[in-house]
């Protein structure tokens, strides 16, 4: 009997995975990841009211467990602060620090999930191993969720090619409704359980309180590119993104400004008002730290953003090993930092991390 450990995040997702399995006939083995320590600054834990109150990291270990007894699974834990400080908290400030908007979930997949737990699930005999992701393989190829509304092949773009070799995605052929119904049939406590939204270390918590504790506040003016009137002042680049509109707090106009760009020299953060595609569009962009999956064609598609639609690009690879991803129609709000993701219709070609963009057509 082929032994599978499955990733069992203490959500209903990889609840359900071990039961796909179980019905597969593998012999299954919980692990759960802890990968945050919640308890070094409790500062940063949001309500000072409530620090007594169990850390939801613990939660979803004991609702991990609660499944795994139910299913008469082991359910062995593994620690992996200090690598996850190292190879995706350390890497989301630095991003932030160059006033880019980073993707740690994608990093988090390509060092932790498929690069360490993989190293700790051969170590407890596994001939495979599996997660929750809603993603699927087929013929050595990733491909995106039979469930489009929650496929994450978008988030594993960055992992290397061999790492997918013995991996099962349980959930990747069925729908979140699916899923949730074989959780009930089971009574499994995760049933009900609420997606986990936002950047997995920060939760539910207020992301600029949390922010602070790691990178000093850097108040600034917010300027209109247009006019150079001084309209307010911000509360630190890193708080923004290219195209936001909300938590501008600027006033004196009916009409919401949104972000078009930061001065990282000047600390300036420049917004405007009117036609979005006058300031927000670019027409391509090169992407690094180039990740492929399978072969480029020259045309294809690309996600920008995870809930972005699909895009018709063309790409090119330059002389660096970088691509150049061309998008004659445009896009609004490419942002550099962000993943670019490569796709041949359901399967995902790869990607990188959009490193410059451009508004001019090249």
């Amino acid at each position: 009997m082929a032994k599978v450990v499955v990733g069992m995040s203490g959500g209903v997702d990889s609840s359900v995975a071990a039961i796909k399995l179980l019905d597969a006939g593998y012999e299954v083995i919980g692990l759960f990841m802890r990968n945050w320590d919640s308890t070094i600054n409790n500062d940063i834990l949001g309500n000072p009211n409530n620090l007594n109150d169990i850390c939801p990291q613990e939660k979803d270990y004991n609702d991990a467990l609660n499944v795994c007894k139910k299913l008469n699974i082991p359910l062995h834990r593994i620690d992996f602060v200090k690598e996850y400080w190292d190879y995706v908290f350390t890497y989301f400030l630095n991003e932030l620090k160059k006033g880019r908007t980073p993707n740690p979930d994608v990093m988090c997949n390509k060092y932790i999930k498929f690069d360490m737990f993989i190293d700790k699930a051969l170590e407890l005999g596994a001939d495979f191993i599996a997660t929750g992701h809603y993603a699927r393989i087929k013929d050595g190829k990733l491909l995106r969720g039979i469930d489009r509304n929650k496929d994450q092949s978008y988030f594993l773009s960055q992992v290397s090619k061999e790492k997918f070799k013995n991996v099962l995605f349980p959930v990747g052929e069925l729908t979140k409704e699916e899923v949730r119904k074989i959780a009930h049939e089971y009574d499994l406590v995760t049933a009900d359980k609420k997606d986990s939204t936002g950047i997995c270390f920060i939760g539910e918590r207020n992301f600029k309180d949390f922010l602070k504790n790691y990178l000093p506040n850097k108040p600034g003016d917010i300027v209109n590119i247009d006019t150079d009137e001084v309209l307010g002042k911000h509360i630190g680049l890193m708080y923004y993104t290219i195209g936001q509109r909300r938590g501008l707090n600027i006033g004196g106009t009916k009409e919401r400004m949104f972000v078009v760009s930061k001065d990282l020299d000047k600390n300036i953060l420049y917004v405007a008002l009117g036609d979005e595609s006058k300031y927000l569009l670019s027409y391509a962009c090169e992407i690094e730290e180039v990740n492929l999956l399978d072969e480029l064609p020259s045309n294809c598609t690309a996600k920008f953003r995870y809930r972005q639609p699909d895009n018709e690009v063309s790409v090119s690879m330059l002389d660096s090993g970088n691509l150049l991803i061309k998008y004659p129609q445009g896009v609004k709000a490419v942002t550099e930092g962000q993943a670019c993701v490569l796709y041949d219709g359901d399967v995902c070609l790869g990607g990188g991390i959009i490193k410059e963009v451009f508004k001019d057509k090249k």
